[in-house]
């Protein structure tokens, strides 16, 4: 694929940028290279089932590979499961499925950073593993505010629950 202005890339304010819709008028001949991941900047239905299809391949293989992401399911179970019968709100259930989606997404994305990391330098260096400790130091950060926001929203239902017991 050439670089000038008639492949759908654009010159503006000093910096290249890639317009998607004009890239994708360009006819199929054979020098037309495509992205390896071999998006042709095509709307289809089959490609947007073959996108769900490795999304969640991609849940699956962190729930095989990532023994902290069964803690992390194990938590989410434990607090659905409490928010259900303390009877939150909807204001709450924002809330706490805002929470348990912050720790999720950190946890894939610490996931996929280490799964690269593995591949670029499969051999122990400093970097890498600096890398891998922030990326986890993230989800750390995020299970911390999860828990945060489980203890204000839950707590208080909690606390009502034990005083009408005791």
């Amino acid at each position: 694929m050439s670089l000038g202005n008639d492949s759908g890339v654009r010159q503006g304010g000093g910096k290249m940028r890639i317009c998607m819709a004009e890239s994708t008028n360009e006819s199929a001949g054979e020098d037309t290279q495509r992205p390896a991941n071999g998006n042709n900047g095509a709307f289809t239905v089959s490609g947007r089932l073959q996108s769900f299809r490795n999304a969640f391949h991609g849940v699956a293989l962190m729930l095989r590979s990532q023994h902290n992401a069964w803690l992390h399911a194990f938590a989410s179970v434990c607090i659905l499961t409490m928010g259900g019968v303390l009877r939150i709100s909807s204001g709450e259930w924002c809330w706490v499925i805002l929470a348990i989606v912050a720790v999720w997404t950190a946890e894939a994305l610490n996931t996929a950073l280490e799964f690269l990391a593995d591949a670029a330098k499969p051999e122990f260096h400093p970097l890498v593993k600096n890398a891998k400790d922030v990326a986890a130091g993230g989800v750390l950060i995020s299970a911390a505010g999860s828990v945060v926001i489980g203890l204000l929203v839950l707590g208080p239902h909690l606390l009502d629950m034990l005083a009408k017991i005791f």
